[in-house]
């Protein structure tokens, strides 16, 4: 079972942040509490934004099916297990794609800069 990626974002200035350790506090911005952000929860196509992998020997490539245009985008690719969160940070233009250790049970996740947060398990 991988560790949990929390993202919470304020619903006014949508600013965008991630949550280390939750201690029972809201986290804050613009004078009101930041919402979490669920994956796999926006109505927007499933098959453009869910990541999708490759298994290659010891390495898994990540990829997102999404169009990489300059106002929407993926922005990051993570992949979270039980103790460790890598991020691959993209830009306009790039393909939306990342390469990390394959470790069976993490959690892959993807965010579209106008339609949220994505995740698919590893198998």
């Amino acid at each position: 079972m991988s560790k949990k990626l929390v993202i919470k974002q304020c619903k006014k200035c949508m600013a965008t942040v991630r949550v280390i350790q939750e201690k029972g506090c809201e986290v804050m911005c613009c004078g009101e509490a930041m919402t979490e952000l669920v994956p796999n929860s926006v109505d927007a196509a499933f098959e453009k934004h869910v990541p999708t992998y490759e298994i290659k020997g010891d390495k898994i490539l990540v990829t997102v099916n999404h169009v990489m245009e300059e106002d929407h985008y993926i922005e990051w690719i993570s992949m979270c297990t039980p103790n460790q969160e890598h991020t691959v940070y993209l830009n306009p233009g790039e393909v939306a794609q990342a390469e990390f250790d394959y470790v069976k049970g993490a959690t892959l996740y993807a965010y579209c800069n106008k339609h949220s947060l994505w995740s698919k398990e590893v198998e």
